[in-house]
C-alpha cells in the first residue's frame, strides 16, 4: 500500500454490445499500484459519482487501518508498540490471517514480518542475515506467540499486552501482504454486490469477477509467463502473458504469485521473496508462479497462492487437488531451465 492514496479517480462510460447495460469504470492509485473497477450499475439505483466516492473510501480505510506502508495506519502504530483503539476492519483481518496460519500449519505466518524484514522482503531493507540471526529472529515472532483473537479492553483500547500468549511487551509485527491485495477485492465487491450490481471485475493487484464484461462474455484474465526481472529494474505486468483464462460466469477470485520479479542473486545463488516461516529461510525450489481461481474470493485465491509457493510444486499440486471447488495453474522449471505447466481439471486456459 502507498502512504496516501491518490485521489484522482477515473469515471468512464464503457460501450456495452448488450442493450440497457451500463458499465462504468473507476480507476486510480491504491496499494502500491493502480486499481480498476469495472462495474454495469444496470438496474442499480446508485449514482456513478457515488459508487466512485464508496470505491475511494473502502480504499482509504483499508490504507489507514492495514498498511504497513503508511506510518499512520492502524497496523503501523501497533507494529511500533503504540497502544491503539482498532477499528472492526483491523480486529477482522486478525481474525482471517489467524485462521490461515493454523489452516496451513505455520506455512501462513502474518507475525513472522521480522524474517521477511530481515531478508529485504518487508517493510524495512535487509539482506542475507547470518544462520544465528535467523535462529533468533524465528524464536522471538510468530503467530504461534499470539492468541487466536484480539480482544480490546473494556475502554476499547488494544496493546501488544494483550495479544501476546505471555502478556509482555515484547514486539509484534504484523505482516498482511499475503492476502491484503485480495481482502481489498473482496470488500469493494461486497460493496458492489450491497447495490445490486452483478456483473464486475475488481483488480487491485488481485482480481474478483462476476458476470459479464461490456462485451457481453464471461470475463478474461491474461496469465504471466515468469521471466526474470530485466537488468533496468522495469517490472510490467503482463509484458509476457502464458495464455488466457476465462471464467464460466460465476463469483471468483484469481491471483497469481510468482518468485520471479521480487528476489536477488548473491555468490551465485537465487533468494525469492517466498520465506517459510517454518524455517525462516527463503524457498528453494522449481515452482516459479501459482494461479489459484477460488470461488471463497479474492483473499482466499491470494492465500492459496502465497501458500502454493512455499511448499514447491508437488506438495502444491497436492493442495489444490484436495480443495473443492478451488482450481490452480502451476508454472515451474525444468532442470534443463525449460519452463512447463500444469494445471487442474477445471482451469481453462487459453495459449
Amino acid at each position: 500500500m502507498k502512504k496516501t492514496l491518490l485521489a484522482v479517480l477515473s469515471l468512464l462510460l464503457l460501450c456495452a454490445c448488450r442493450e440497457r447495460d451500463r458499465f462504468i469504470q473507476v480507476s486510480g492509485h491504491a496499494q502500491g499500484g493502480v486499481y480498476a473497477v469495472k462495474v454495469n450499475l444496470k438496474g442499480v439505483r446508485v449514482a456513478p459519482e457515488e459508487v466512485r466516492d464508496s470505491v475511494e473510501a473502502i480504499l482509504t480505510r483499508i490504507d489507514t487501518t492495514l498498511s504497513g506502508y503508511n506510518k499512520g495506519s492502524l497496523l503501523s502504530r501497533f507494529n511500533a508498540g503504540e497502544t491503539i483503539r482498532p477499528n472492526g476492519l483491523f480486529l477482522e483481518m486478525y481474525r482471517i490471517a489467524y485462521g490461515w496460519y493454523e489452516r496451513s500449519g505455520g506455512v501462513l505466518d502474518f507475525a513472522a514480518g521480522p524474517l521477511f524484514d530481515a531478508w529485504g522482503f518487508g517493510f524495512k531493507s535487509g539482506e542475507m542475515p547470518s544462520d544465528e540471526a535467523v535462529a533468533a529472529i524465528r524464536s522471538s515472532c510468530g503467530m504461534g506467540l499470539l492468541k487466536p483473537s484480539m480482544t480490546p479492553r473494556e475502554d476499547g483500547s488494544l496493546s501488544v499486552r494483550d495479544v501476546r500468549q505471555d502478556g509482555s511487551n515484547a514486539p509484534v509485527v504484523l505482516n498482511y501482504n499475503a492476502i491484503a491485495q485480495g481482502f481489498s477485492c473482496d470488500l469493494v465487491a461486497c460493496y458492489l454486490y450491497s447495490i445490486g450490481a452483478k456483473d464486475m471485475l475488481v483488480d487491485i493487484g488481485e482480481i474478483w469477477c462476476d458476470g459479464h464484461n461490456p462485451s457481453g462474455r464471461s470475463w478474461s484474465v491474461g496469465v504471466d509467463r515468469p521471466f526474470d526481472r530485466p537488468a533496468d529494474g522495469t517490472d510490467e505486468l503482463g509484458a509476457s502473458l502464458d495464455g488466457v483464462w476465462s471464467s464460466d460466469g460465476s463469483g471468483c477470485g484469481i491471483v497469481t504469485s510468482g518468485n520471479y520479479r521480487k528476489y536477488y542473486v548473491r555468490d551465485g545463488r537465487k533468494y525469492a521473496h517466498s520465506i517459510d516461516p517454518r524455517s525462516g529461510y527463503p524457498v528453494q525450489h522449481n515452482l516459479l508462479s501459482a494461479t489459484v481461481v477460488s470461488p471463497d474470493g479474492a483473499a482466499d485465491a491470494d492465500a492459496l497462492a502465497t501458500w502454493c509457493m512455499v511448499l514447491g510444486l508437488e506438495d502444491a499440486r497436492a493442495l489444490l487437488l484436495s480443495l473443492d471447488g478451488v482450481e490452480g495453474y502451476l508454472i515451474f522449471s525444468e532442470e534443463d531451465g525449460s519452463m512447463t505447466e500444469w494445471a487442474s481439471p477445471g482451469f481453462t486456459l487459453t495459449k
